[in-house]
């Protein structure tokens, strides 16, 4: 039997707000997340910015016993255990109002707790094995992100980590909608959470060609989606979170509802490892199976969440994806990319473009492209240049595809 399924809550760990309210209010204002790197000495990097999240302090967000539970996790864990608990609260959900057996968590990382491994690594090479602290690898292993939040709140079903790249929040939310849509669960926790400005990841990222160069000295205009001049993301982290529910689970206890889960698509390129198909044929594909799934057409769709990295390669093949999927819809549908303000999270890109896709709907607003200054002919649609626009947003799809090939979408639509 196919059941509906709605978001009920939502949390978010961003470089441009710790909690939703900050979140909503810097994508109104277009507001950006760059800066110099201040989590270690880059100076010696060809590469110096990042969107990091505002440092903060567990103590301020966690109850005593859940800072001594959870104190001990990795970065990318903290905020995945930050961003979970204001969704739950959201969604008015607390351990012994729902079946603990009917309830999962299904999150995505791109490269899990690296934060520790390298602090670790360096830990041994300068001090000796014996120094490497005994819960290193409780920290680092991406199924720690979701085991954790498992723990937090008591679900005893399902708990998984899944991995495709960029892609990966996104692929969990699907996997999650569809678990729930066919009765495996009632409720359960997506989205994805990751913390990888680390000097190892920099420099990976960096020597491939896949960062920009060109605006250490500018960082706020560094991530510019579709622009003529953009040559490279902005490395960011944070964690987005969703609470996935049943419709009628969710009715009865009076739930409020952000959005109905209509559809997900996802194909994978299988081609290059790092590069999109030039054709966007099969992120296409990934569209259309989503639209398919929803039973809506590209007529319906008021706005597209786009994956919008700022390199040359993903915003030229997502821009042919679109048009080949919405054909002559394409140059009407409003089209915007977040991480022009938040930069690119990775595994967690997903998640965090999901709660502002979801906040859009509720607050009847398009989040801007900041820092589209020069229009490529290439990219010719409409990106919602800097400024956010106010209009309501009934149908929304969210995008991210990732380096391996994976095209993953989800289609929202308002109750």
């Amino acid at each position: 039997m196919s059941r509906r399924v709605v978001v009920t809550g939502i949390g978010c760990v961003t470089p441009i707000g710790n909690n939703v309210s900050e979140f909503t209010q810097s994508l109104k204002e277009g507001k950006s997340g760059a800066g110099k790197i201040t989590r270690f000495d880059s100076s010696r990097f060809e590469v110096q910015i990042a969107c990091e999240v505002p440092r903060f302090s567990l103590n301020n967000f966690l109850t005593p016993q859940e800072g001594r539970e959870f104190k001990r996790t990795d970065l990318s864990t903290q905020f995945a255990l930050l961003a979970a608990k204001e969704a739950m609260q959201d969604a008015g959900l607390s351990p012994g109002n729902y079946d603990s057996l009917r309830a999962a968590v299904m999150l995505g990382t791109g490269i899990g707790g690296i934060t520790f491994y390298e602090e670790q690594t360096e830990r041994r090479i300068a001090k000796g094995p014996n120094q490497v602290k005994p819960d290193t690898v409780p920290r680092f292993m991406p199924n720690a992100l979701s085991a954790n939040l498992s723990h937090m709140f008591g679900f005893h079903r399902r708990s998984s980590t899944g991995n495709t790249a960029c892609s990966s929040a996104t692929d969990e939310a699907g996997s999650l909608y569809r678990a729930i849509k066919h009765g495996y669960y009632e409720l359960g926790l997506t989205g994805g959470a990751e913390a990888a400005i680390t000097p190892t990841a920099l420099a990976g990222f960096s020597n491939m060609g896949a960062l920009t160069k060109s605006y250490n000295d500018n960082p706020q205009k560094a991530s510019r989606p579709f622009d003529l001049n953009r040559d490279g993301f902005v490395i960011g982290e944070g964690a987005g979170i969703l609470v996935l529910e049943e419709y009628e689970h969710a009715r009865k206890r009076n739930a409020n509802i952000y959005a109905e889960v209509v559809g997900y698509g996802d194909t994978c390129d299988a081609g290059h490892i790092t590069q999109p198909c030039e054709t966007g044929e099969f992120a296409a594909k990934a569209i259309e199976l989503a639209l398919k799934e929803s039973g809506l057409s590209p007529e319906q769709v008021d706005y597209i969440n786009a994956h919008g990295t700022s390199t040359p390669y993903n915003d030229k093949a997502e821009t042919l994806a679109i048009k080949r999927a919405f054909g002559s819809r394409a140059y009407k549908v409003a089209i915007s990319s977040t991480k022009s303000m938040h930069g690119h999270a990775l595994g967690a890109a997903g998640g965090l473009e999901a709660v502002a896709t979801l906040l859009g709907m509720q607050h009847s607003f398009v989040p801007p492209t900041i820092n589209y200054e020069t229009p490529d002919p290439e990219c010719d649609l409409d990106y919602t240049p800097n400024i956010a626009r106010g209009r309501p947003v009934n149908v929304a799809l969210s995008e991210t595809f990732g380096f391996g090939g994976h095209n993953g979408v989800l289609v929202f639509r308002k109750i």
